[in-house]
């Protein structure tokens, strides 16, 4: 009864606070030599740390992730590719292309991301774009969909051609955060050394943290040209945790991404701020065991920056009919909100349990855990 007369509110609001001191930002830790420099948590996007990241500047090659992106999402990877004469002239690196040679697209792209070849990105986007400037537009559509707001792109790969070509640190973090959820962009970018199909060429990745310099390093793309100086995107992978850096104008490019990548993977950890399943704070309400969420939420954190974290779970005001009969109370009933220091995290939708939606099972190591940390004082469902 008590809680029927709570129910009169038309949202129910639970907000769970954790009690751990403040902790310090990335920014005060790491140094680069870079113009422009970002470092993003590859999975949530936060921003660890930040030199004049939304500074428009030229970058170089870079420029080919996009182009790389373009082209693995036209689902012609396999195709064959007529190599233009326009395409060979194109200056500055190459893998020497021939007018009239038959490459796969797939081939092209490797070329592109492992040699940076100005050749193969003409041809790539003569191909995938009608023309270049219709792949161009391409370019500039797709970083609009992205949100990269401070972008515009002239041509396919990043030569100094145009007067109005820049982007951003942050945009490219943008777009390379977009392009390692793509399974086809992670394992080429990734890979070491390729012998093309449709060439007779084997190709060593430019990328000297992915072929040596760094255990961690899971791929990225390196680029140069007098205007725009050194330029490097690179990713990171370590228990669990994936890192984004890019730098612009860098002459010491290579330490400073590992630098940024150690004081990260040495200083935080991915926590699960949100378990998948039921929800415990609810328990005693109207929804009790039923309510659940079908996912974790994890977000990377220094272990003293969990006070900074909240969840509240906003939920649909009970009808008197649903009492009587559980079967009109809707699949979706309430939504989780996940804040880190004053910004939303992430939004989830919390599901009621019924036949078309089954509360995700725990294995026992999970439920196990979940008990040892609570006792344990560790868990962040601190409740």
């Amino acid at each position: 009864m008590r809680f029927l007369k709570k129910a009169a509110v038309f949202l129910l609001t639970f907000v769970i606070l954790f009690s751990i001191t403040d902790g310090n930002t990335a920014h005060a830790q790491i140094h680069v030599s870079a113009k422009s420099a970002i470092l993003i948590d590859g999975t949530s996007g936060r921003v660890l740390f930040a030199k004049d990241e939304h500074h428009k500047r030229r970058i170089a090659s870079i420029t080919k992730i996009m182009t790389a992106v373009l082209a693995i999402e036209s689902g012609k990877m396999e195709k064959t590719v007529t190599v233009s004469p326009n395409a060979v002239k194109t200056e500055g690196s190459a893998i020497y292309l021939q007018p009239g040679q038959k490459v796969k697209l797939k081939d092209l792209v490797y070329g592109l991301m492992l040699r940076s070849g100005n050749d193969a990105a003409a041809a790539i986007a003569e191909y995938v774009g009608g023309s270049l400037d219709g792949f161009v537009f391409m370019m500039n559509q797709k970083a609009e969909q992205i949100g990269m707001e401070n972008t515009k792109f002239q041509n396919p790969h990043g030569l100094d051609d145009h007067e109005n070509l820049y982007s951003t640190a942050y945009d490219m973090a943008l777009l390379t955060k977009y392009a390692m959820k793509i399974k086809e962009y992670r394992t080429v970018s990734g890979t070491k050394v390729y012998k093309a199909e449709t060439m007779d060429r084997v190709w060593k990745n430019k990328n000297k943290l992915l072929t040596g310099l760094y255990p961690y390093s899971t791929g990225g793309k390196t680029g140069y040209t007098k205007i725009a100086k050194r330029t490097l995107v690179s990713t990171a992978s370590k228990d669990g945790t994936d890192l984004i850096a890019v730098t612009i104008n860098d002459p010491d490019d290579w330490d400073d991404h590992m630098n940024m990548f150690n004081y990260v993977f040495e200083n935080y950890k991915t926590y699960v701020v949100a378990k998948k399943g039921g929800i415990p704070k609810l328990k005693k309400t109207f929804y009790g065991k039923h309510a659940f969420i079908t996912r974790d939420v994890k977000y990377l954190l220094k272990e003293d920056e969990i006070d900074d974290v909240k969840i509240s779970t906003t939920l649909i005001k009970p009808k008197k009919a649903w009492k009587k009969d559980a079967s009109l109370i809707p699949d979706v009933v309430g939504r989780m909100t996940v804040m880190h220091d004053g910004k939303v995290i992430a939004k989830i939708p919390v599901y009621y349990e019924n036949e078309r939606h089954k509360k995700p099972k725990k294995h026992f190591i999970e439920t196990f855990t979940s008990l040892f940390m609570s006792t344990a004082g560790g868990s962040v469902w601190s409740i």
